[in-house]
């Protein structure tokens, strides 16, 4: 694998990451013109994201693929898609708990901790002291920039939100690892596409328990639901797939830490919320660990070489 390889596809993590992190100001702009919960945002964004990408890949006709993928791989799909949809509720449930903070911190950072240990006891070897520095600043960077960006008082039931948390960073690592194993055989698109259908297949029931309304009709949270199916789901997971068939799951765990930094700089510019000096520490010391994984040593090895890659 070229180090140019490896650049390009830390490059699309990181850009998937950059529109995850624009979610949050969307469901919040969602929720000022219609009071949609955050398990019903979650439940059409992956079912808006699946309508996306079905026309996407028929009109590309590209149907012969997806079904010999749900052939090939029923169990990894399965799994892939359930998984996402998994984490994303976990995540959810957990910050009405115990807070967006300790759900951002525990979440995000327990998925890079646990598929660094993973990697290393399956390669037989520690890490690099590059690859432990550049995880060390980022997780202090990811810390400071929660604790910055939000109250740090937490929820009504603490220890079920952490454990909560713990399960959507377990699951995280887990569906990355899953999601990375597919896609260095299949388009990132027909992955992409087969994930969000088994995602709103099993996100969409739950709209029957759900607080609050289900549909609206205002024009502008429709549209900021189209942006969260379409960019923050659609484009941004055929993004990290498409990364994932040249970097290591745990390399791009890491890099997606980006996402809490562009929320917290979203913030800042769209909604005029203070960046402190704690919150800018922790930006610049996320920024700049993932940028050095950019450099072999600092990353965790090669995924596949160029040649064998579809």
């Amino acid at each position: 694998m070229s180090d140019r390889s490896h650049v390009r596809g830390l490059l699309e993590v990181g850009a998937a990451s950059v529109l995850w992190g624009t979610g949050g100001l969307a469901v919040q702009l969602i929720r000022e013109h219609e009071p949609l919960s955050p398990v019903t945002i979650s439940a059409w964004r992956m079912a808006i994201a699946a309508a996306v990408l079905l026309v996407a890949v028929l009109a590309l006709r590209r149907g012969g693929e997806l079904v010999d993928l749900a052939r090939r791989h029923p169990r990894r799909l399965l799994a892939v898609g359930a998984g996402t949809a998994a984490y994303q509720g976990f995540y959810f449930v957990s910050v009405t708990q115990v807070g967006v903070a300790v759900s951002t911190v525990v979440s995000l950072g327990l998925a890079p901790v646990l598929l660094t240990v993973f990697e290393s006891v399956r390669d037989r070897r520690p890490p690099a002291p590059s690859r432990l520095g550049a995880l060390g600043a980022a997780l202090v960077g990811l810390v400071l920039v929660s604790l910055a960006g939000h109250e740090s008082a937490t929820g009504p039931a603490p220890v079920a939100g952490v454990l909560l948390a713990v399960a959507s960073g377990t699951t995280y690592a887990l569906t990355t690892v899953a999601g990375g194993s597919v896609s260095r055989t299949s388009s990132p698109l027909v992955l992409t596409s087969g994930m969000t259908l088994v995602g709103a297949a099993v996100l969409l029931p739950c709209l029957a328990v759900a607080d609050g309304p289900l549909v609206t009709t205002d024009a502008a949270a429709l549209a900021w639901l189209l942006y969260l199916g379409a960019l923050t789901m659609a484009l941004a997971y055929v993004l990290l797939y498409s990364g994932l068939r040249v970097v290591a799951p745990s390399t791009a765990v890491t890099a997606s830490l980006v996402e809490p930094v562009t929320a917290a700089v979203v913030a800042a510019v769209v909604l005029g919320e203070a960046l402190g000096p704690v919150a800018i520490v922790g930006i610049v010391l996320v920024l700049g660990a993932v940028a050095g994984l950019g450099r072999p040593t600092a990353a965790a090895g090669p995924v596949l070489p160029d040649a064998q890659m579809g």
